[in-house]
């Protein structure tokens, strides 16, 4: 982050809720230095507010004594942290070696077809946002992924259709 960037973010921080600061307050109790309390703020926020944006982090950032530089190198690290919008249902695509030898390739597709989007992008509806994810640990029943905390097992162009379906009427599958 540039200088210029960091003193721009500074002036539009904005406050964290009260019960953002009472979650992470909890969460400093558990650990013995504020750092280490960086990704769970940055998790916290995230539920919340849907992601973290750079007024967020600075927030973070004045409230743990941290630099900015710290939690976004921790926010790039680890690609659950969103740093930018997302839509109502995050799909987390698995695009292990294993997945990837039960035809993941194939559901990537059908799903790049069917919403429009690529990795990385959120559809025109806002209902979704597509991400690959190195594993989701499901790799005897590849190909997998998670929409939000629902995980989905052996993959066809049949089950996609069916849960865009449900997830665009509803943000729970029940």
């Amino acid at each position: 982050m540039s200088g210029n960037l960091i003193a721009s973010t500074a002036r539009k921080a904005r406050k964290l809720t009260e019960e953002e600061v009472h979650e992470i307050e909890h969460e400093m109790e558990l650990y013995p230095d504020k750092k280490a309390v960086g990704l769970e703020a940055l998790k916290i926020v995230q539920k919340h507010q849907g992601w973290v944006s750079d007024e967020s982090m600075q927030a973070i950032s004045k409230f743990l004594e941290i630099p900015v530089s710290d939690l976004e190198s921790v926010a790039t690290f680890f690609n659950l942290v969103y740093r930018q919008p997302v839509g109502e249902n995050v799909i987390l695509f698995c695009n292990s070696v294993s997945c990837w030898v039960m035809g993941c390739e194939s559901i990537k597709s059908h799903i790049n077809e069917k919403l429009g989007i690529d990795f990385g992008q959120t559809s025109e509806d806002g209902k979704f946002t597509f991400l690959p994810v190195p594993c989701l640990g499901d790799c005897d029943k590849a190909p997998v992924m998670m929409v939000g905390d629902d995980l989905h097992r052996n993959l066809t162009h049949d089950k996609i259709d069916e849960l865009i379906l449900t997830y665009r009427k509803s943000k729970q599958v029940e």
